[in-house]
């Protein structure tokens, strides 16, 4: 295959391309590196199936040079994680918005798959538990920024079910949940890999109110097998589906896990939202997928646990203070 990949350099989209390069696919990708890096995609910049831009997913004639040029895209590119989310509403909004809508209008020419990465935000404050694809979408008050995420990237679904719908463009769409593992940044307020890193340094591991919310956490690794399988599978096409994992853990639990895995004499601290974000910030109390519909089409199962998970982020970093 040739793939394209948006957001190529960041952290899932850089773990994707090496997965389809050692199935010996062709990739290319773009990235500005807003949120991506270079280092993520260094040791495969010189593999021979290997094409990288460094450009926006707004140029529009770029995109649509490689989505022609491609079998199957994978839009990654996106504005991510709470931090900037709170802090650029409007960056969060146009760049979410905008790059689907490109991307679809030219996968449209030729009818070429298009796989859209999308988020358990979405959910918004649903309290029903598992969350389950069909579920109903419970969003914030329009004046809380935080919601402003969820609601650009369930725009981006309804975007891509109505090319499918009326352009017969084969989309699909994965929600993914709380994806960790290697090379993941905590700059944009990721919570493993900003716990690992406050834990190694010997600082106060912070967590975010009181530490009763809950997330179920999956390795990259097993992310990526199951967006590999869903944009070649046929009965796909027009449907949504959850990636997530099935272990659920609180972020107080996770902060003494990661405490207890790296031996550090952090204490745990907590923090108010209000002073984290910004004032009436609002949370997801719990986030769990149903993976049933997944499961069923693909097999899927998570391989890793949640100490494998924390195991291989802790190793990573461990790895770049040498």
């Amino acid at each position: 295959m040739r793939v394209f990949i948006t957001g190529g350099a960041g952290f899932i989209g850089s773990h994707l391309a090496e997965r389809h390069l050692q199935r010996g696919d062709e990739v290319y990708i773009i990235d500005d590196l807003s949120t991506g890096s270079m280092e993520n995609i260094e040791h495969i910049k010189s593999h021979p199936g290997f094409h990288y831009v460094l450009d926006t997913v707004t140029n529009q004639q770029l995109v649509a040079e490689l989505v022609d040029l491609c079998d199957a895209t994978y839009h990654l590119a996106a504005a991510v994680g709470v931090k900037l989310i709170v802090e650029s509403p409007v960056r969060t909004i146009e760049t979410n918005i905008r790059g689907t809508e490109i991307v679809l209008a030219h996968a449209a020419k030729k009818r070429k798959r298009v796989l859209i990465t999308s988020t358990s935000e979405v959910y918004g404050k649903r309290e029903t538990i598992p969350f389950r694809e069909d579920d109903d979408l419970v969003m914030g008050a329009t004046n809380k920024g935080r919601w402003s995420y969820a609601c650009s990237k369930a725009i981006d679904e309804f975007l891509a079910i109505a090319y499918w719908k009326e352009k017969k463009v084969p989309t699909v769409i994965a929600r993914l949940f709380n994806t960790v593992g290697p090379r993941q940044t905590g700059q944009y307020g990721m919570v493993v890999p900003n716990f690992v890193r406050q834990a190694l340094d010997g600082k106060e591991i912070t967590v975010y109110g009181n530490g009763s919310q809950s997330r179920c956490f999956t390795h990259v690794s097993d992310v990526v097998g199951a967006l590999m399988k869903l944009i070649e599978h046929p009965q796909a096409t027009g449907e949504v589906y959850n990636i997530g994992g099935d272990q659920e853990v609180t972020i107080l639990q996770l902060a003494e896990r990661i405490k207890a895995l790296t031996d550090s004499p952090s204490p745990i601290t907590f923090l108010p939202y209000d002073k984290a974000y910004e004032a009436g910030f609002e949370d997801m109390h719990r986030r769990v997928p149903d993976t049933t519909k997944l499961r069923n089409l693909i097999g899927y199962e998570p391989t890793f646990g949640l100490d494998e998970i924390l195991n291989d982020v802790i190793a990573f970093q461990r790895t770049k203070r040498t």
